[in-house]
């Protein structure tokens, strides 16, 4: 027994020096290569998929070879950055640091001033060095993990909707979309796919692809959506589902800085105008077997029996995969009729106004895209509501659902949940997820949402006083 430990223990350090060497390297050669610059931003993505951390001097990057420390804390937020106690992360622990460790090749430039400013993403680790299991990185590793130890590999990508915004209100104090650069002209209407509209924010667009390929971000040009200032990004599949989603993160990161940098405000509200479309989120996922064959399709491109097994558990754990889905509150202002959003939990072939789309495509391309999510929700827990809905199909004989032809909208079927208080709920007393994605997560995701929500649900708002003041 003591020789198994022995080896275990010089395993773990040889591991350790080798990706300490890793890093080492990476660094020097980042710094050969950028030699402007003086400050680092170190990053950790918290459960909103906001960046928390801070800037470090330069000269203290190699320093990160063996960590840094932030609280457990970070990980117990609301969408301000109040930490949330009831959580159980904060003061009745002692507010306890924990160590946290670069993540390989995610030294960048930042947006903000490439030339002289860095950026690198952190990992959390727990006080025993094991992976801090509340962090939505380490939550959506052990699903990929889970499949990969089967022999299955999934393929992900990630799209990303968005507006432009002034940084102006409109005369009744609302968001409005921006004046095209160079003039007073303000687009009001829907040109979805509008060449023209791409024209018009043809500078903030060209830097935002100029940055991704400088921070390696394998995204594609932007395409004009269906409402005035909107717009999506597309990322290229990869195998690394964590770099799928990190690569994401990154996105929208630089995405707002380089908005900034031109006077603009960058929004992935799920639906910051009322009247006008909301932003999702989609992601698609294919399944590679051992062979790399394409494990969702039969030979003749049709759909296979393990893709059939996957939708039923998409579909079943979808109402309670709703809580990491849809956020916060104004997430489900996007779950409205005629809305380009899908309202049941339903699957088809090419069809976009059903849940779980099969898009047109080859054999090697065939794959599931999930189109629930709004672009406000985090990547790393967006995937792995996917992932723990396909395991979940995988593991359970459940029944699946005709395929919808025609308006989604107007099918029978599983309707989703379109208020937090209920997807909350689901979330909590699902079985099923709350394994998947672990007990711990589990527990401060909901006692966070639900912090979150009763603090929005006290608020007085103009409705309410135009409504009320007169009429109550």
């Amino acid at each position: 027994m003591m020789t198994n430990l022995v080896e275990v223990e010089d395993f773990t350090r040889h591991s350790e020096e080798r990706r300490t060497s890793a890093f080492q390297l990476e660094v020097k050669a980042w710094l050969e290569r950028h030699p402007g610059t003086q400050y680092v931003d170190v990053l950790l993505n918290d459960l909103n998929g906001v960046f928390r951390g801070k800037r470090i001097p330069v000269a203290a990057l190699l320093k990160l070879e063996k960590g840094c420390y932030f609280p457990a804390s970070v990980f117990a937020m609301d969408i301000l950055g109040n930490t949330v106690e009831d959580a159980g992360l904060g003061q009745s622990l002692g507010e306890p640091d924990n160590l946290c460790l670069p993540v390989p090749n995610t030294l960048v430039p930042s947006a903000a001033d490439p030339e002289h400013i860095a950026q690198l993403l952190l990992t959390m680790r727990n006080q025993d060095g094991t992976p801090f299991d509340v962090e939505p990185r380490n939550v959506l590793n052990p699903l990929w993990q889970q499949l990969r130890n089967r022999g299955l590999f999934p393929v992900v990508a990630v799209e990303l909707e968005f507006y432009l915004v002034d940084k102006k209100r409109d005369a009744e104090g609302y968001i409005q979309p921006p004046c095209a650069p160079g003039s007073d002209e303000r687009n009001m209407q829907s040109q979805v796919y509008s060449v023209d509209n791409l024209d018009h924010f043809a500078d903030v667009l060209r830097d935002i692809d100029e940055m991704a390929k400088l921070q390696g971000i394998p995204a594609d040009g932007a395409l004009a959506e269906a409402s005035p200032g909107q717009f999506e990004i597309n990322l290229h599949h990869t195998r690394d589902v964590l770099q799928a989603c990190d690569h994401a993160v990154q996105l929208k990161r630089l995405i707002r800085q380089v908005a900034e940098n031109h006077g603009m405000t960058a929004t992935f509200m799920a639906k910051p105008y009322e009247e006008y479309a909301g932003s999702g989120m989609h992601v698609h996922i294919s399944l590679l077997d051992a062979a790399d064959h394409n494990a969702f399709a039969c030979d003749d491109g049709s759909d296979s029996p393990l893709l059939k097994r996957a939708l039923a558990g998409m579909i079943d754990l979808m109402p309670a995969s709703m809580a990491l889905l849809a956020p916060n509150v104004n997430a489900y202002r996007r779950l409205v009729p005629e809305a380009c959003v899908p309202l049941q939990a339903s699957w088809g072939h090419n069809n976009r106004t059903v849940a779980l789309r099969i898009p047109c495509g080859d054999v090697e391309n065939h794959r599931i895209e999930y189109r629930v999510a709004g672009a406000d929700a985090n990547p790393y827990l967006v995937v792995s509501a996917v992932l723990a809905g396909l395991l979940h199909g995988l593991d359970t004989q459940l029944p699946l659902p005709h395929p919808v032809s025609g308006n989604g909208h107007e099918a029978e079927g599983l309707a989703l949940l379109v208020r937090q208080s209920e997807a909350l709920y689901e979330f909590e007393n699902s079985y099923p997820l709350q394994k998947l994605v672990g007990e711990r997560f589990g527990k401060v995701w909901h006692t966070c949402k639900n912090y979150e929500l009763m603090q929005f649900e006290r608020l007085i708002t103009a409705t309410e006083i135009d409504w009320m003041l007169k009429n109550a």
